[in-house]
């Protein structure tokens, strides 16, 4: 086979592969299983709850008042109803998945891989209370009356007991159809929607990259805290008063006297 006819046969092979890998690549990153869990989400209160009862909205950023410029909050869907607001967070994640209410952390496991993450219920509540001051503003929402819902979506199972408002799937929609008092007027439930959409920062690019920014600062934040190697505890700056140095600092585990790890400065 002439040489030529052959590299232009592996060419044309090879501008078939690009798009295949690029496309491989998307489906599995984080962005990509975000937006497909969110768009199941979507689903669900579509075909689950009565639109005419439950108004949606979906991808709402909010400025925060937390001491930083510029700094927001993104929530993936807002349901208002009068029988009060419910912020949902949505996972999708596969494998089983361990966890309590107090936890700062839980865990995935797949297969013989473990990992951590943060508590949902955690990164909720800043979602809570950023609604929550904006509503209270001008309307009569409460915070009993603002609900955070955490919704699984995916091949996981849970292996332990979660607290009520963490389901899978439409588990979700579940809890929020079993909160049955009705708690706003269809007046209250027409002004807290115009205060969310008045309230919420202009949906587009600009937007989206603010918060992308927002949010790697505070995960640099996150990465500069020390973690004890022994108990995964966070470490903090400490200085001595007793043994053969003392008056120099040096980082000592938070869990003492649990945990006696340090670390030694210099």
């Amino acid at each position: 086979m002439n040489l030529d006819i052959y590299l232009n046969m592996i060419l044309s092979a090879t501008w078939y592969l690009i798009p295949i890998f690029i496309f491989a690549v998307i489906v599995k990153s984080a962005w990509f299983k975000g937006v497909l869990g969110e768009w199941q989400v979507n689903l669900l209160i579509k075909f689950f709850l009565d639109k005419n009862e439950y108004h949606l909205i979906k991808n709402v950023t909010l400025p925060t008042d937390d001491g930083k410029e510029h700094g927001t909050t993104q929530i993936d869907h807002i349901i208002v109803s009068k029988y009060g607001v419910f912020v949902v967070e949505t996972k999708n994640m596969k494998g089983w998945i361990f966890g309590g209410a107090n936890q700062k952390q839980w865990t995935q496991k797949i297969f013989k891989h473990t990992s951590k993450f943060q508590n949902p219920l955690h990164q909720n509540y800043k979602h809570v209370k950023t609604l929550e001051s904006l509503l209270l503003v001008e309307s009569n929402a409460k915070k009993e009356c603002i609900f955070s819902v955490i919704i699984f979506i995916g091949e996981s199972t849970f292996k332990t007991k979660m607290p009520e408002n963490v389901r899978f799937a439409r588990g979700g929609i579940e809890y929020i159809k079993s909160k049955k008092d009705a708690i706003f007027s269809n007046d209250d439930v027409a002004r807290i929607v115009a205060q969310i959409e008045s309230g919420r920062l202009e949906r587009g690019f600009k937007t989206d990259r603010q918060h992308v920014k927002h949010v790697k600062e505070i995960v640099k934040e996150k990465s500069d805290t020390k973690s004890c190697t022994k108990c995964k505890a966070e470490m903090v700056l400490r200085k001595a008063t007793k043994g053969k140095n003392p008056r120099n600092e040096f980082w000592g585990c938070s869990a003492f006297p649990k945990c006696r790890n340090v670390i030694e400065i210099g």
